[in-house]
């Protein structure tokens, strides 16, 4: 047996006892990823991220500055390790902010339509903490948002057995978002372990899972009358950890730091039939 062979058997492996079923894994063809194996202390590798960086609160009233230290963003034991702190730092941008963090996406760097994407985290919990793992549109340079679209894969807002998944659009962003509120099965929590968050899009589709369960399935026809369906295009991935903001509210007396998210992998599938053809 080559060492091809081996190493695409051992993929299947991993595939299917960390998210997907085998026969699922079979449906699909890794073409991007992300395994944060380097040595530790190593900030993300720059051919596939780049940083978002400052503290003007990013629209959504956050607190943290985001910078690109490694004591907020480095590989360590085979994980991504994103770290909330809260100390007094002041960027570049001249934000004064009482938090860091990190924001890291792969804008300009990787972009995909269509197919699977994933990553098997464990995430921090506490009032005021919002660690998320998401994708904006690649157009947004020169559309804008909500234009662009924005696909939340994963949020949580200190709830250790619930997370969020919702798209964002023209006519239906912000508050007014197309959200689904996921119970975690009895006995699972986001911050013990590590689960799987993913998102499957095909055109006119879109399906959330964690783990092997499905979240929600999104089609046209769950949008607003007159409104427009943009995920039609490349998305970039981005994987950050904000403290405070309208949404989660702000941290308090019972909110611990550090807060680290830890992220195994991030990895980017096609369908496997769209790959052969090619």
């Amino acid at each position: 047996m080559t060492a091809r062979i081996l190493y695409a058997l051992a993929a299947l492996v991993l595939v299917s006892t960390h998210g997907m079923s085998q026969s699922d894994a079979s449906r699909w063809k890794l073409v991007w990823s992300d395994e944060f194996n380097a040595v530790d202390g190593t900030l993300p590798d720059p051919a596939k991220w780049g940083f978002d960086v400052g503290g003007g609160g990013w629209g959504n009233k956050e607190l943290e500055s985001y910078t690109s230290r490694p004591t907020n963003v480095q590989q360590r034991g085979g994980n991504l390790v994103i770290t909330a702190l809260k100390e007094e730092y002041t960027g570049k941008d001249g934000f004064a902010r009482p938090y860091t963090s990190a924001r890291i996406k792969t804008k300009e760097l990787f972009s995909q339509a269509y197919g699977r994407i994933e990553a098997r985290m464990q995430l921090p919990v506490g009032k005021g903490i919002w660690p998320a793992f998401w994708m904006l549109g690649d157009d947004i340079g020169s559309v804008g948002w909500p234009k662009a679209g924005e696909i939340d894969i994963m949020e949580n807002i200190g709830e250790a057995g619930r997370i969020y998944s919702t798209l964002h659009g023209p006519g239906y962003s912000g508050a007014n978002g197309i959200s689904a509120k996921y119970d975690l099965p009895a006995g699972e929590v986001v911050n013990t372990g590590f689960h799987v968050y993913a998102v499957e899009s095909s055109p006119n589709n879109i399906r959330f899972y964690f783990d092997d369960k499905l979240i929600a399935e999104r089609t046209p026809a769950d949008l607003p009358a007159g409104a427009k369906w943009v995920y039609d295009h490349p998305f970039f991935l981005i994987l950050n950890v904000a403290v405070g903001g309208g949404w989660p509210g702000y941290p308090d007396e019972t909110t611990a730091f550090p807060q680290r998210m830890l992220v195994d992998y991030v990895r980017v599938y096609k369908p496997a039939k769209e790959s052969q053809s090619q």
